[in-house]
This record gives structure tokens, C-alpha cells and sequence, in this order.
């Protein structure tokens, strides 16, 4: 989503209020001594791509692992309902943060030889990185309230709580951000950076818009404030009734509950921070040095990148830790090392498919979720 994208998107380096925005060769610099972004580029070539591959790599198998578990023994039985709400959110989820992934290696070969898909390649890659990006982030304040209905409000909320709500919810996230991304298809276009032969995927606001205005505000708050108050009332409501449970879940609980909270700010505060700090210097509220906004820039780089690695945790965060998703995975795992000739697991893995046909995994499908959080 435009302005509020990170760096690889949108390189903040040539502000509007900057003459470094000017594409010409005319340099008529307010300074009285120009500001060189030398060192930032050469950073950001060397930094982003490394690191955007590795987040892709680590995503996509972590993201198709979920995906394929889900799929496999979460298959539908019943209609479109019969999925759980959890299941139906992480599926969502899984879906979301492999696309993002699938963008990253556009923004890494940006970064190493510039810009070479067309300017509809930089409008649609760019409406896929936002539309994934803040549905993945609303899908996690999803999460948590239905983590919260099912714990705190467990009796008045039960006949409430269906999968087909938890679909029209998901179905409201994709509307609400493939609405937001259409600004991404209508201004985001291919420039050429000053002095270079590279060009950038580029968001240009006409003058007479107030998009540059609005646009960060409405995505620090639905990509960071808003989910972040969401999923902090209700794990904090989570914890408070899981008071009179034994020691040994208390203590499990709190400790996901702390680990889901504390890696999501470690990843989104730091870039929301900068952002601000960027929308503030924008709105000339005070004015950055040269040497302030060059430490801004990397800032900025590297805490988007912090980021971005948030798809490859939410895997590892809301799926590996569920004890039924890690017996399922493997199952599947030991059915694919049979099939591949290792006939010796063979006996192995039909007396668990066994097991998992007659055992608990046939009750209610709330109860049998492969990736419940917090149960």
C-alpha cells in the first residue's frame, strides 16, 4: 500500500520534499551542500536482496508445510462450514504470507539490477505485496478473538462461533484490503533514479491529492495499531481466565501468550516507528538533517526487513506449536518417505492413519483443530 510500503516498494530516499526527488539532470539543491545517498544505495543493494531471499525461502516452505496439512486431513466433509474457525484462519493465514513471500524475490532483484517488469508489473506485484501483507496482519487479530471467544466466552459463545463466520470475516479482510490496494494500482509506476541507468517501482501521488497525507495514517493504524490493541485485550483477557488452570498449563499458556504479543511488536514496531517518524519529519513538524535521514533510511531498510521475516515466524507461531499439527505433519511426512520406497514405515503409518481415523480427531471439528493456539 503506497506510501506506508516499506522501502523496497517505495524508496523513501528520493522525498517528495527532497530535491533528490527530481529525475532531471538539473541539480538546484536548497542545501548548500548536496546530501549523498551514495552510502544508503550501496547498503540497500547489498542488504535487501540477501535478505528478502531468505525470508522467501524460509516462508514458502514453512507456509506450503501448513497448507498442505490442512489440506490433506482437514478436507472439507460436510460444505464450505465444515472446517474449524482456527483452521479456517490459519488457512487463511498460510495462503496470505506465502504470497507475500512470492513477492520478495521481485523487490530482491529491484534492489540488485532495478526494476525490469514493466510498469504493470509494478503495479500488480505491488497490489499483491499490500493485499497480503495487511490481510496476513489482520488475520492475526483475528486469531486472538476467536481464541478469546472460545476460551473466555466458552459457554454463551458456543452455539455463536461457526466456521462459516469465521469465513465471512476473512472474506471482510481480503474486501478491506484489496480496496486499499487499489491505490497501488492506480499510482504506482516505474521511474528512473537519478544518474542511473536502474529504474524503481515507484509511488507518484498527483499534487493535488491528499493521499500523501492520509494513506500512512490509515495504514500505521489498520497494519499495526488496531491489531496490536486487538490481539493485547484479548490475550490479556485469555490469561486472566486461565487463572484457576492447572500450574503447568498456566504456565504454557502465558509463555505462547508472550511469545505470540512480544515477536509480533519486535517485528512491527521498530518499521511502524520509523514510518511515523517519516510522516512527522513529512509534515515538516520538525526538520531531519542529512545525516538524520540517511540513518532514517537504513533504519527503515532494516526494520522492514525485521518485518517481513513476521510470514516465516507465523508458521513456526501458529501451527508447529499445535501438538495434533505436529503428529499430522508426521504422518504425512512418514507416508511420504513409503511411498518414496522406504517400505519399512509402511505398517507404521497405516496403524496411525488407523489411530487417527477412530480416535479424537472424529469429534467436533472446534475441539480437533490441528492448530489450536491455546487450548
Amino acid at each position: 500500500m503506497a506510501e506506508q510500503q516499506l522501502s523496497t516498494m517505495t524508496p523513501e530516499y528520493y522525498d517528495e520534499d527532497d530535491d533528490y526527488l527530481n529525475m532531471t539532470d538539473d541539480h538546484t539543491s536548497s542545501y548548500a551542500t548536496p546530501c549523498s545517498y551514495q552510502i544508503t544505495f550501496e547498503f540497500a543493494e547489498t542488504f535487501i536482496p540477501v535478505v528478502f531471499i531468505l525470508v522467501f525461502v524460509i516462508a514458502v516452505v514453512g507456509n506450503v508445510l501448513v497448507l498442505c496439512v490442512v489440506r490433506r486431513y482437514r478436507r472439507s466433509r460436510e460444505g464450505p462450514c465444515s472446517y474449524s474457525l482456527t483452521d479456517t484462519f490459519l488457512l487463511h493465514l498460510a495462503v496470505s504470507d506465502f504470497l507475500l513471500a512470492m513477492t520478495l524475490p521481485f523487490y530482491a532483484i529491484q534492489w540488485a539490477k532495478g526494476w525490469v517488469f514493466g510498469v504493470m508489473g509494478c503495479k500488480m506485484i505491488s497490489a499483491i505485496f499490500s493485499v497480503n501483507l495487511y490481510s496476513g496482519i489482520l488475520l492475526l487479530a483475528c486469531i486472538s478473538f476467536d481464541r478469546y471467544l472460545a476460551i473466555v466466552h466458552v459457554v454463551t459463545a458456543g452455539w455463536h462461533r461457526r466456521s462459516c463466520h469465521a469465513q465471512m470475516a476473512c472474506a471482510v479482510v481480503w474486501t478491506a484490503c484489496l480496496g486499499l490496494a487499489c491505490v497501488d494500482v492506480t499510482y504506482q509506476t516505474v521511474i528512473p533514479l537519478k544518474h542511473s541507468n536502474r529504474q524503481v517501482c515507484y509511488l507518484v501521488f498527483p499534487e493535488k491529492t491528499n493521499w500523501h497525507v492520509v494513506l500512512p495514517m490509515v495504514n500505521l493504524i489498520l497494519g499495526f495499531g488496531l491489531p496490536l490493541l486487538v490481539m493485547l485485550y484479548c490475550y490479556i483477557r485469555i490469561f486472566r481466565s486461565l487463572c484457576h488452570a492447572s500450574r503447568w498449563q498456566k504456565r504454557k499458556s502465558m509463555r505462547l501468550i508472550i511469545s505470540l504479543v512480544s515477536i509480533f511488536l519486535l517485528c512491527w514496531a521498530p518499521y511502524n516507528g520509523f514510518r511515523l517518524i517519516e510522516y512527522l519529519n513529512r509534515l515538516n513538524l520538525f526538520q531531519l538533517g542529512c545525516e538524520m535521514n540517511k540513518a532514517l533510511d537504513i533504519g527503515t531498510m532494516i526494520s522492514e526487513s525485521l518485518g517481513l521475516t513476521h510470514c516465516a515466524f507465523n508458521p513456526l507461531l501458529y501451527g508447529f506449536v499445535g501438538v495434533k499439527f505436529r503428529k499430522e505433519l508426521l504422518i504425512m511426512w512418514k507416508g511420504l518417505l513409503c511411498s518414496l520406497g522406504y517400505q519399512g514405515l509402511e505398517g507404521w503409518g497405516m496403524n496411525q492413519q488407523r489411530r487417527r481415523r477412530s480416535g479424537t480427531l472424529s469429534t467436533d471439528s472446534e475441539n480437533t483443530s490441528y492448530f489450536s493456539v491455546i487450548m
